[in-house]
């Protein structure tokens, strides 16, 4: 469990040491996150139809329903501590504003969200990496394969039967899975010496204020919502443990900048680690890693501010509240679009009036904010699908991480006797 998080700091060290020479590490990285994208779309298949077997449509509808509440309900407190942590630094004022070119793409609107998520071709969508169509038709599929069981006729046998196919599947992948995690160590090291060595640390320099502002944001999110609010109060389940059994997929959240990439590696640490029954992560992850953007909504809010003082335009009460809520509403609509963050960018500051010309400026330090965001993205992730299984009795809190926990902050540590 620790070598990846090793391998990661390593990694940072020999970047920042040998500089632009840890680039010839680039196709070892490369190779990591070919390997994690391999198998998305088949995880998501294979262990969604499996988590639908066990569930009845009602059932499937209250851990669906508990799910995309606290996902919405998790994406509005980032944006809100996103804000607070913007007005308290003031990132921004003094920075002397330099127009760059602003590359951004058109942003989807809400029409073209909700009808993107339904396939005009499922076997394209797959074959594209469409993963909320993906997700929808899976999900659309396996409940109709628990009615046409449920009808006790001449095929239900066979509906059994497949289901069974998709659960040796599923156990199939997470071998796979296991096998590339062992090579992930030294995938991590190479992203990382690689990562490093090329942007340097003048990335946090030239725009510090506004790279720590979303990294002190996200320390916040982590700490308040999800360990203390999901955790502590909601949960009664030990936070110290819950970072334990989550780290491997922050790390790797880190080091690939992908939510979705990371998939494989958090369904590994949910079974695994945390112990969630397979019918609720095998729902809550895939949904999470396409539609749950806590670190997107939150890293926005930062980044709007600091445009606003950037270029001298400090921006009224009512003007964040707009801004809040167009980054919550936004979030899901471009999780899938490359360089989205960006792309999220020229859409708030649409809403709030000011220059898109800021988006070439801050895109300079894109690569380590989304960074932080997306491992924001994925502990929320783990979060949200650790509180539908208490509440779901679906999560072996005898087993795993939880095993001898705490079950707060100020008792003893879990790895103490």
């Amino acid at each position: 469990m620790y070598r990846i998080f090793l391998a990661f700091v390593v990694g940072s060290a020999a970047g920042l040491l040998f500089g632009d020479r840890m680039s010839v590490l680039s196709p070892l990285g490369d190779l990591f996150l070919r390997l994690l994208n391999m198998l998305i779309v088949p995880i998501i298949v294979f262990t969604l139809l499996t988590g639908i077997r066990q569930l009845s449509p009602a059932r499937l509808g209250r851990i669906g329903g508990a799910t995309v509440g606290l996902y919405a309900l998790t994406t509005t407190m980032a944006g809100i501590i996103g804000l607070v942590v913007a007005n308290v630094l003031q990132p921004g004022r003094g920075v002397e504003f330099v127009a760059g070119e602003a590359e951004s793409q058109v942003p989807p609107t809400l029409t073209e969200v909700v009808l993107g998520i339904v396939p005009t071709n499922p076997v394209a969508a797959m074959a594209e990496g469409n993963l909320l169509a993906t997700v929808f038709f899976v999900i659309v599929f396996g409940i109709a394969l628990t009615y046409v069981r449920a009808r006790q006729d001449e095929y239900a046998e066979s509906v059994d039967s497949l289901f069974e196919a998709f659960e040796i599947g599923a156990e199939a992948m997470f071998v796979v899975v296991r096998g590339v995690l062992e090579y992930g160590v030294i995938g991590v090291f190479a992203l990382m010496a690689a990562g490093i060595g090329t942007e340097g640390i003048g990335v946090f320099s030239s725009l510090g204020m506004l790279v720590l502002a979303v990294a002190l944001a996200v320390v916040a999110q982590i700490t308040i919502t999800y360990l203390f609010v999901l955790m502590q109060v909601i949960g009664d389940v030990s936070p110290i443990a819950f970072l334990a059994g989550a780290r491997d997929a922050m790390v790797t959240a880190f080091a690939t900048r992908s939510s979705s990439g990371t998939l494989p590696v958090t369904m590994t640490n949910a079974e695994e680690d945390l112990r969630i029954d397979e019918r609720v992560y095998s729902f809550a992850l895939p949904v999470g890693a396409t539609a749950n953007m806590d670190g997107a909504a939150l890293r926005q809010a930062i980044t709007v501010m600091f445009a606003a003082n950037a270029v001298g335009q400090p921006l009224m009460l009512s003007e964040q509240v707009l801004v809040l809520l167009v980054a919550v509403l936004i979030s899901i609509g471009t999780a899938g679009v490359p360089g989205a963050g960006l792309v999220m960018l020229t859409v708030v500051l649409n809403q709030v009036g000011l220059p898109l010309e800021v988006v070439g400026f801050v895109a300079g330090v894109d690569p380590i904010l989304g960074r932080i965001a997306t491992m924001n993205n994925v502990t929320g992730d783990l979060a949200v699908a650790t509180i539908v299984g208490k509440w779901n009795d679906a999560i072996d809190l005898d087993e795993g991480v939880w095993r001898r926990a705490p079950t707060g902050f100020s008792e003893r540590s879990i790895f103490g006797d």
